[in-house]
């Protein structure tokens, strides 16, 4: 069986916090060799998802030996992935300019490697304010609601972190040198927000929050409360669905030709709310299971796994007792392997600095 699409690729990462290491698990996920350099050693924690699939040298960067095993690392890698804030890397000597031509040089920040901020420090919740993206989250007469940390972190962070190692990959075919990629947050949410960006140009799209289609203010697409305090969501956006929808609902068919009528969305989602308010979650997902309305029951994390429709694609999985996602997206050919619970780290510094070429006598030494 094959062991994944990138199982030739091997990535060195240098241990951090946030969307990087997810890169590196998803990397990891897909085959790559991951290895993650560490400060210091410590026993397996099964609930350090990100480290599944990884293996970890522990490496003192602040000597002469320690930073020379790490460039022996760095020359016998694909590419570097590091999350550190600008210039660290370059304070430790391990800046790219230092690493071989044909290295992909993969840098993960919230600000950017350059611009006014991009020294100061940040989360998620900051960097999608920067965007315009936190201003339309939420209820109108609230502060904005942070989206967790999906958005910024991980869609904005990691998913453009590893489209532009994978673009990079695909460069160095061409040219055979390799190079800097400056993953931004800032940078990566508004590139993920075109379809707003439309709806503005347009006017479709206003700045009060739940004011419009997607962000609860239309009726068809928001949740709702169901009898027994759980909820559903509805997303009927297009007219085929939507009319299912009323269908279901008992509702009147010509209500469908006021569908985008902004004017009547507050009376129509008071008369969904008081309809899904008169039965329960589970009762309502039987009557839309199977039809094209578009409602689905807002589930729980430890329900999730046991929806027939998550189930059946095995989406959650059960590794060494925790839940956590299986490798995504799937493949016809390349499949990856099964995820295994994370292992201690620095369990294989030995292992890693004898195919680096250090004897024993100088392994035990490090």
């Amino acid at each position: 069986m094959s062991q994944g699409p990138l199982a030739s690729l091997k990535v060195v990462e240098f241990s951090g916090l946030g969307p990087a290491p997810l890169a590196g698990q998803l990397l990891a996920d897909m085959g790559a060799e991951v290895i993650t350099v560490d400060r210091a050693a410590a026993p397996a924690d099964p609930t350090d998802i990100n480290r599944r699939g990884k293996k970890s040298i522990v490496l003192n960067l602040k000597t002469d030996a320690g930073l020379d095993a790490a460039r022996r690392l760095i020359a016998a890698s694909d590419v570097l992935i590091e999350g550190f804030r600008p210039c660290v890397m370059e304070r430790l000597g391990l800046g790219p300019d230092t690493c071989p031509e044909t290295l992909i040089y993969a840098r993960m920040t919230g600000w950017g490697q350059e611009g006014p901020w991009s020294q100061t420090a940040g989360h998620d919740i900051n960097y999608l304010s920067l965007t315009g993206a936190l201003h339309a989250m939420g209820a109108p007469d609230a502060p904005p609601v942070p989206p967790l940390n999906m958005v910024a972190d991980y869609g904005g962070g990691t998913m453009f972190l590893i489209f532009g190692i994978l673009s990079a990959m695909i460069e160095r075919g061409v040219s055979g040198k390799g190079q800097v990629v400056d993953a931004a947050m800032v940078d990566g949410v508004p590139a993920m927000m075109g379809l707003i960006h439309g709806m503005l140009a347009q006017g479709f799209w206003v700045e009060d929050r739940s004011a419009n289609w997607l962000d609860g203010g239309a009726h068809f697409y928001r949740c709702y409360t169901c009898a027994d305090g759980k909820y559903v969501s509805v997303g009927a956006l297009e007219p085929q669905f939507y009319a299912i929808l009323l269908e279901k609902l008992n509702l009147p068919e010509d209500l469908r030709a006021s569908q985008n009528d902004r004017k009547t969305w507050p009376e129509m989602s008071d008369r969904f709310a008081d309809i899904f308010a008169s039965k329960d979650r589970d009762e309502w997902a039987k009557v839309f299971d199977g039809s094209d309305a578009c409602v689905a029951p807002v589930l729980g994390f430890s329900e999730a796994p046991d929806h027939p429709h998550m189930a059946h694609r095995q989406s959650l999985v059960d590794v060494g007792g925790k839940t956590q996602s299986a490798p995504a997206p799937r493949f016809s050919r390349s499949q990856p392997r099964p995820p295994a619970a994370p292992g201690a780290v620095g369990a294989e510094t030995s292992e890693i600095l004898r195919r680096l070429g250090y004897s024993e006598q100088e392994i035990a030494a490090l």
